[in-house]
């Protein structure tokens, strides 16, 4: 199998190595959409251990916390390390109309799913019109002959 080498690809790798600097947890990428009465976020968290994936409401804050852990070895000799490991962190704001008590959550092929539903007090509702006429209590005619 032929190797090529490209100097720049490998230039990029360094300088995105030095540059990467940070200490604390890492973004995870997540999509967001509303399906009906529910909103579902996905979070892209491939070769994370599902026992490490933490997920807190606290008021109207959603936050989500994971662990990917380097497969490390006696003798493990690394020829390429370009997946991130360590913490991962990511916080939402959910708004009011959110009922946080009925928040679900599932990982299936290192992707986390968050299931948000609407409370019902935040969902679309007819209201009803009525006319002033018919507010208006009917009198009864009383029989006095």
């Amino acid at each position: 199998m032929p190797v090529t080498w490209d100097p720049f690809r490998d230039l990029d790798r360094l300088a995105a190595s030095m540059l990467d600097s940070r200490q604390g947890p890492r973004m995870m990428p997540i999509d967001l959409h509303r399906d009906g009465d529910h909103y579902v976020l996905s979070a892209d968290l491939p070769g994370v251990d599902p026992g490490s994936i933490d997920i807190d409401v606290d008021g109207q804050l959603l936050t989500i916390r994971a662990e990917r852990t380097l497969r490390d070895g006696e003798g493990v000799q690394w020829l390429a390390h370009e997946r991130p490991s360590g913490s991962f962190l990511r916080q939402l704001t959910v708004g009011d109309g959110i009922d946080t008590a009925a928040i679900s959550a599932h990982y299936d092929n290192g992707v986390l799913s968050v299931i948000i539903p609407v409370s019902e007090r935040a969902k679309p509702r007819k209201v009803e019109v009525r006319s002033a006429t018919a507010e208006a209590p009917k009198e009864v005619a009383s029989s006095e002959s």
